[in-house]
């Protein structure tokens, strides 16, 4: 064959770094995004975070006065004016230039306290030996969050020094006063070793020593709330064994969980729905719902006067600055216009609850805003809106449908409500059966296999109707 020139035709799709960005930046959280800002302003001279909004004055005294020179306006960045203002609100959010406290200003809020912390704190003012304090230091860094020792004795004898002569019985020893330090039972090998710790040091009575008895041989009864075989398996009295089950109750399965240095994750809602004066639902995004950026006007004016390789880094930064401002504007229309969508679907949820939740899809939302499905995705993880129900994530509003007997269609949310529902109002001496309640859906139009309420049942967290009746 000779050599031959040929001309084809293709479409290609190229992510170039603009849209990887703002595809990175429409999925992340909003901290996660106030975070990554910080970081994009800190390596951005163009950027800057501010707390408020700049005034007319403000940026009349930055400009430079009488300035007509076209560079001048090529290089001051404007919004968009085809967006719609409420994703252009970014006031009212974190700075890294606000004033610090004053040197003399107490601290408002200290780094909790950890286990160990707590624990050393009490071994310092224990009247144990130099010896019986290594061995202590030792117990008390091997246990877990919940503070149980799940290091076998062997291994806690292996960490001590080679030169320290002790056994497995100063192991042991120094393990069962560790277990009566704040919190009690910890330190413990197991949930029986923790509660009988706990029981030591109660005052004896009758139901102490009951309670000590169910501990050592009876737990697996207990958990099942058999208490009249529990009853026969020790002889004692019915009533006895009530309470000593209510004491055991009452204690602590893991004692060193208040202890969790594990900062709390607080949930920052980034849309809000309200009902109007016109009895419609109003859906805006959260005023601290994106940082207050913006351009550095000061290096915009220094492009003009630059030399001409620090006028390119500027500009290139500059383009860089816009791109990013844009990605934000592009970010907060998508996020208002999926939260008014989902609002749109699922309007009966607003105003009768959970029962009237109507099965929705991430296609239904695409087609209805014009996006791609992976975008409503990125769009509805971890973004959270505010309802007068109460927050719940973009997700919690999708779900799939079951069909109903009239021809239509029910959510699994909305039947996962219903049963738990049913659930709460039952005669606690006849629970309801997963069968039964599947007759009961069945004769509301829905009908669900019994393995299905059996799984829903799951979701909700809900025992048996066996384990429920026992609990009774």
């Amino acid at each position: 064959m000779k050599p031959s020139i040929q001309l084809h035709l293709h479409q290609q799709l190229s992510l170039t770094p603009q849209l990887q960005q703002a595809i990175r930046l429409l999925q992340l959280s909003q901290l996660e995004l106030v975070t990554e800002l910080r970081e994009l302003t800190e390596a951005n001279p163009l950027l800057e975070l501010l707390d408020d909004e700049p005034t007319a004055e403000d940026i009349r005294a930055e400009s430079p006065a009488g300035s007509t020179d076209g560079d001048a306006d090529e290089n001051t960045w404007e919004p968009d004016p085809g967006l719609p203002d409420t994703s252009l609100d970014f006031s009212h959010a974190g700075n890294t230039s606000a004033a610090a406290p004053p040197d003399d200003a107490e601290p408002t809020e200290t780094a909790p306290e950890g286990l160990r912390e707590h624990l050393m704190w009490q071994l310092n003012l224990s009247p144990l030996t130099p010896r019986e304090r290594l061995v202590a230091t030792v117990i008390i860094d091997a246990l877990d969050r919940n503070g149980y020792l799940n290091e076998t004795p062997e291994t806690l004898l292996a960490t001590l020094p080679s030169s320290f002569r002790a056994n497995l019985d100063d192991i042991e020893s120094v393990r069962r006063q560790v277990q009566t330090f704040d919190p009690a039972g910890v330190a413990s090998i197991n949930l029986g070793d923790c509660l009988d710790a706990q029981l030591r040091q109660l005052a004896p009575d009758t139901s102490h020593e009951l309670a000590r008895r169910i501990v050592a041989d009876g737990l697996d009864l207990l958990a099942r709330n058999d208490l009249a075989r529990l009853a026969r398996k020790l002889r004692a009295d019915p009533e006895d064994v009530a309470d000593a089950c209510a004491l055991i109750r009452s204690l602590n399965p893991r004692p060193g969980a208040a202890f969790d240095p594990t900062p709390v994750e607080y949930v920052i809602p980034d849309a809000y729905v309200r009902r109007g004066g016109d009895h419609r639902w109003h859906v805006s995004l959260s005023p601290n719902s994106q940082p207050n950026l913006q351009i550095n006007q000061h290096y915009c004016d220094l492009i003009k006067t630059a030399q001409r390789d620090d006028a390119a880094y500027l500009r290139g930064q500059l383009q860089e600055a816009r791109w990013l401002l844009k990605s934000l504007e592009t970010r907060a229309d998508t996020v208002l216009k999926v939260a008014t969508a989902i609002v749109e679907r699922q309007r009966a949820f607003l105003e009768y609850g959970p029962e009237a939740m109507r099965p929705l899809v991430l296609r239904e939302i695409a087609e209805q805003i014009g996006m791609h499905e992976s975008t409503i995705s990125r769009v509805t993880t971890r973004k959270y809106l505010h309802t007068p129900r109460g927050i719940f994530e973009f997700k919690y509003f999708f779900s799939s449908s079951v069909a109903t007997t009239g021809g239509g269609s029910a959510s699994s949310t909305a039947i996962q409500a219903m049963i738990g529902q049913l659930i709460a109002g039952e005669n606690p001496r006849k629970p309801l059966s997963d069968q039964a309640l599947a007759k009961v859906l069945e004769q509301r139009g829905i009908h669900v296999a019994r393995r299905t309420i059996a799984k829903y049942r799951e979701v909700l967290r809900i025992p048996s109707s066996s384990e429920r009746q026992r609990a009774s």
